[in-house]
């Protein structure tokens, strides 16, 4: 399943809509430190990467700005863990 994943600044949120169904990442921003702060699957989307989809856009999104990165959202926290590729951009 392909997902596409829009990013709405104004809503602090990156998210995925699949046919009615989604998935958010949720996040504060303050000055560069940007704060990613939930993560939430529909439950029948769950289990097909879209939280992972949606780490690597939020990540991206982070580093491309120049921020730092903190994980108040547990899930997030556990894939910056695992994906060490990250530690540079870490507040």
């Amino acid at each position: 399943m392909a997902a596409h994943v829009q990013h709405h600044p104004e809503d602090q949120e990156f998210i995925i809509d699949q046919n009615g169904a989604g998935a958010e990442l949720a996040y504060s921003q303050a000055g560069d430190t940007i704060d990613f702060t939930h993560t939430y699957v529909d439950e029948e989307l769950r289990g097909k990467g879209l939280a992972e989809t949606l780490a690597k856009a939020g990540l991206a999104y982070a580093r491309e700005q120049g921020l730092r990165v903190r994980t108040s959202c547990e899930f997030m926290a556990g894939y910056v863990q695992q994906h060490q590729e990250y530690n540079d951009i870490l507040a």
